[in-house]
């Protein structure tokens, strides 16, 4: 059972997949069937591309990008982690699609080796170019360092808002139409509650946490903020962003097995383990802090899209979410590279929880935009 250390309410598990009362939003209906499910049951599941001649579309919209790309080095970017739906995407767009894709990554200096060995052995495997943009590391640790003083779930949004932000500023110079992303519905159909991990792009919380607890001024990180790419760029800019996965049907498991035996993929515990501190972060910080476990999100997509069963998950989730041998080698290893010590880093484990609630945002336009795009049909997954 996971408690919610913030949540005291009775605990109650949905009868459909295995979220629980961690989730402080959480509904539940007569049937004891949560509003992750019930969301999904009665407008993600009728809405999927899929269902409604996802890959006519995306051989449609695909054959758009290579029109748009003639006379260019390449007609399109992915972003790349090479955890298994970049990985997968990318195989898809060179191999199924035809596109002459530009692989981008991000290195915010967390990258395990295993995600180097993969992204190498994509790009070599499939001929692509690779195009790496490292971030200013003193400026990273700076903010990540912020965002542990400032007591909030989210310590992981330093990394994830580099990766937004570098992509779409590298889109918009070198003028690029159609950035195709790996989320995906299959495994992401139940998102993350917004008390778990708060929205990585609301660049108003990020500098308000950075001027309370930073020491150094934020020259060359690089921002983005929910109006520029989700208003300025696509519809001014006419800056696309495509998720392919969701036109076709992607089972992570026949996905991860093409991989490794086509490239030599190496697979990775959990999703999202391709970067250490990310690895730390779900598998251990958020857990045993706040008592939330994303293996409950993870396992209640995959119970959705039938790729698990419910009562395998509930028997995975009896298992401890972290290794004790390799998370106290992670705790050492995140230590050294914030250059802090380890009784500083578990200092932080037990200091007061805050939200982010408690620091400034732009909450309200990411409520606003939610119902706008779901009313227009233009967002299918999470909750209503």
């Amino acid at each position: 059972m996971t408690v919610n250390l913030l949540n005291p309410r009775p605990y109650q598990i949905c009868t459909c997949c295995v979220m629980d009362t961690s989730d402080a939003m959480i509904t539940f209906d007569e049937k004891g069937v949560c509003d992750h499910c019930n969301a999904y049951f009665e407008y993600t599941l009728p809405n999927w591309p899929v269902n409604h001649g996802g890959e006519a579309r995306l051989a449609s919209i695909a054959e758009r990008i290579r029109e748009e790309g003639k006379g260019k080095d390449f007609d399109c970017i992915i972003g790349m982690s090479g955890g298994i739906d970049s990985s997968y995407l990318t195989y898809i767009a060179k191999e199924k699609l035809g596109l002459r894709p530009l692989v981008f990554h991000v290195d915010a200096g967390w990258n395990s080796q295993e995600a180097v060995n993969n992204i190498e052995k994509l790009v070599d495997g499939l001929g692509l170019d690779l195009y790496t943009e490292v971030i200013d590391w003193n400026e990273m640790r700076d903010l990540q360092l912020a965002y542990f003083k400032a007591g909030v779930p989210n310590i992981d949004t330093p990394q994830d808002h580099a990766f937004f932000a570098t992509m779409y500023q590298f889109a918009q110079k070198y003028k690029v139409k159609n950035i195709l992303t790996g989320a995906n519905l299959s495994t992401e159909c139940v998102r993350n509650p917004v008390e778990w991990m708060y929205y990585q792009s609301d660049s108003v919380q990020l500098r308000d946490i950075h001027q309370r607890f930073g020491s150094r001024p934020l020259k060359n990180y690089p921002l983005t903020s929910i109006l520029w790419h989700k208003v300025y760029l696509p519809y001014v800019k006419g800056i696309k962003v495509i998720r392919p996965l969701n036109y076709i049907p992607y089972i992570k498991q026949d996905a991860i097995k093409l991989l490794v035996e086509r490239f030599g993929w190496q697979p990775y515990p959990r999703k999202h383990f391709e970067s250490r501190f990310t690895r730390f972060y779900e598998s251990y910080w958020l857990f045993k802090r706040f008592g939330y476990d994303v293996r409950r999100v993870q396992f209640s997509s995959l119970i959705l899209t039938q790729q698990m069963t419910r009562e395998e998950a509930i028997e995975e989730l009896k298992k401890s979410p972290y290794d004790e041998q390799t998370i106290a080698q992670d705790i050492e290893f995140v230590a050294n590279k914030l250059a802090i010590t380890v009784s500083e880093l578990e200092s932080y484990l037990n200091a007061p929880k805050r939200s982010y609630q408690d620091y400034k945002s732009q909450k309200w336009v990411y409520d606003l935009g939610a119902k706008t795009m779901k009313l227009l049909r233009m967002e299918v997954g999470g909750k209503r």
